[in-house]
């Protein structure tokens, strides 16, 4: 091992999971990141997953879980040796804001991801009357952030908005 190590061998691509409640627009930034063009997508059944690249050339690969109720209990399974957690939170959905919060809890209390950065999205910023990124932190505290080096950005799946930046901090996320 040590002789490949020393001829430039590196660990494959980060693992990069994302999680969030069903219909907050998962998919829809995944293939966005891809394709750079907004896919009209299905409720996902299982996950989806996709390898990419950070504008600094980090590559990794992008898992979305699916989110609805009955699929959450298959979280801890994709929660083991992963660089950084994607939480997607549907900013227009102020009714289930709790029941992401306590999503998110449940995550984050895996015994794999101590230690393991989180970037929240604020996705559909774009919608009239969606929470604005700092609202959307107000209700998640106190919480389950406390532990992780976290971050939020707002963003929108559909218009591409922020989501040069996301990338860029997923690149500074995962150079460690």
């Amino acid at each position: 091992m040590g002789k490949l190590i020393s001829k430039g061998w590196r660990k494959s691509d980060a693992r990069v999971i994302m999680l969030g409640l069903d219909f907050a627009g998962k998919s829809t930034l995944l293939y966005k990141l891809k394709s750079g063009q907004a896919v009209e997508t299905c409720p996902t059944v299982g996950f989806n997953v996709e390898a990419l690249q950070t504008p600094c050339g980090v590559s990794f690969t992008l898992w979305d879980v699916g989110g609805q109720d009955s699929l959450r209990a298959s979280w801890p399974h994709y929660l083991e040796d992963i660089s950084t957690l994607i939480f997607v939170l549907d900013s227009t959905d102020t009714a289930r804001l709790a029941e992401a919060k306590a999503a998110l809890e449940e995550a984050l209390g895996h015994p794999g991801m101590a230690g393991v950065p989180v970037l929240l999205l604020a996705n559909k910023q774009d919608v009239p009357g969606a929470l604005a990124p700092a609202e959307l932190a107000e209700g998640l505290r106190p919480g389950p952030l406390a532990g992780h080096r976290w971050m939020l950005r707002g963003c929108s799946a559909h218009s591409g908005q922020g989501l040069q930046e996301v990338l860029a901090i997923l690149g500074i996320l995962l150079r460690g």
